[in-house]
């Protein structure tokens, strides 16, 4: 038991540096900077509120920062809280612009705000059950470990499914265009599938590959071995190829690539605290500078449109971080004689795969289905995990909700320490699944839940694939 002490002793060392001015300029500095910035937004209960949420998700997400253990799901989260429902929305306040129109009235904004910050309180309390629920070490059950002859057959299952994407889309060159050529493509190519054809075919010419490398980079990173098999190598330069065309950050969404980078960065890097650190606190400054100014990647050259700022406030405006706003729209749509949908919208999540041919009521995707009430056809409209939760279940419902996904994410995070630390075998799933999931967790947070499901489903039929609870020695990488 000799690793994790050098462990503990760093991260001491690199708290106190660190932690004044993080905390000072995440909590303090940016929140306040933003609110004093002039605008036409009215300085109500509703702006100070949200002053309130910002602050809270600040703290928490230091708290992240600073933990002496790793928590990537749970950092995830808050990192989404800071920037999507924290600081975006605080700006759109000051300056009174939406980058969707909020068509209800400013109470509903303002009881949009007050259930974003019951939903972080409410993950707060399952994380702190999590951590208090006794750990009965005699009944854990066996680690989930890789079995050998099945991660090959994922491996080719990836090189088969990547390369039919690759071909239906009419060769690599079409993934290094725009997010908009590429759906154009796709839905030519699945035209007679409709929308569950094109998620299925997307879904397995990407997800496979990803878990495929994921997999792969794990063996290698923790076994000598398996470093020294040309055979093996040669696999994997052959994956990180196929990733390079299909998973790139040209022709899909930024948060799937963010997905992609975490998930890689964490399989890497195991068990250093350092890049766990780095990852948070460098995700906020590339969402806030960066992440905004790639979506001149979503369009062709005709459609592109140049961001044009010389303030850093104008992007949180003008781009992707509408989930307040969508959320109180959410909440007027339910109140406009709609009410809530009692399960349907995440039982409809759940069978994505069905196609509407079959479920000609199957339920339409969140954010489309309050887009059409409000009258616009963007297919880019988000509806957070809040929404969805209220929307389905009211406010206790989501109140509920969120204890239960603060408790998962606890616990996940709990066993993938435990994991890494105390079982730093190759085949270790979860090392692998706990950063997919943290990376992922921005398209869940962000919604809409339909969108999500696809690779969610086709990534548990992988891990279902690979994963052995046995322990045969014959069986498991080495």
């Amino acid at each position: 038991m000799t690793g994790p002490g050098p462990g503990l002793g760093q991260r001491a060392v690199l708290s106190r540096p660190l932690s004044v001015p993080l905390v000072a300029g995440v909590v303090g500095l940016l929140p306040l900077a933003v609110a004093a910035q002039p605008g036409e937004g009215v300085r109500d209960t509703a702006f100070w509120l949200q002053l309130v949420v910002a602050g809270y998700a600040g703290v928490r997400l230091c708290t992240m920062v600073l933990s002496g253990r790793r928590r990537l799901v749970q950092g995830a989260f808050w990192l989404f809280c800071y920037l999507a429902m924290g600081i975006a929305p605080l700006a759109q306040s000051v300056l009174g612009r939406d980058p969707t129109p909020v068509l209800g009235p400013r109470l509903d904004t303002l009881l949009a705000t007050a259930l974003v910050l019951a939903g972080m309180v409410a993950f707060d309390v399952g994380a702190l059950l999590a951590r208090h629920r006794p750990s009965v070490r005699s009944r854990r059950a066996p680690a989930a470990t890789v079995h050998r002859r099945r991660l090959f057959v994922l491996i080719a299952v990836a090189y088969v499914a990547s390369g039919l994407l690759i071909v239906r889309l009419g060769g690599p060159a079409v993934f290094f265009t725009s997010r908009q050529e590429v759906g154009a493509a796709l839905t030519e190519a699945t035209t007679s599938d409709g929308e569950a054809g094109n998620a299925l075919l997307r879904g397995f010419g990407t997800v496979p590959a990803l878990l495929a490398l994921l997999l792969l980079t794990r063996w290698l990173v923790t076994s000598r071995r398996a470093r020294r098999r040309p055979s093996l190598l040669l696999c994997w330069a052959g994956l990180a190829g196929i990733n390079v065309i299909v998973n790139n950050p040209i022709s899909n969404p930024r948060y799937w690539f963010l997905t992609v980078l975490f998930a890689l960065l964490f399989t890497l890097f195991p068990r250093s605290s350092v890049m766990y650190r780095a990852a948070l606190a460098l995700g906020l400054v590339v969402a806030l500078l960066i992440f905004p100014f790639t979506d001149r990647f979503r369009y062709d050259e005709e459609g592109r449109r140049p961001v044009e700022t010389g303030s850093l406030m104008e992007p949180l405006v003008i781009k992707d971080y509408d989930q307040v706003g969508m959320f109180a729209n959410t909440v007027t749509y339910a109140g406009d004689g709609n009410g809530h949908t009692f399960g349907r919208q995440v039982v409809g999540a759940a069978l994505f795969f069905v196609p509407r041919s079959v479920w000609e009521s199957k339920p339409e995707d969140t954010g489309f289905l309050v887009g059409g009430w409000m009258g616009t056809s963007s297919a880019n409209l988000s509806s957070p995990l809040w929404a969805e939760l209220w929307l389905d279940f009211g406010p206790l419902g989501m109140v509920a909700g969120f204890v239960g996904v603060g408790y998962l994410a606890a616990r996940t995070d709990r066993r993938y320490v435990e994991r890494t630390l105390d079982d730093p075998s190759p085949g270790n799933v979860l090392a692998v699944v706990a950063p997919v999931l943290a990376g992922y967790s921005f398209i869940l947070l962000r919604g809409s839940l339909l969108q999500a499901s696809g690779r969610i489903g086709i990534a548990v039929l992988c891990l279902l694939l690979v994963t052995s609870f046995r322990g045969d020695p014959r069986t498991q990488l080495r």
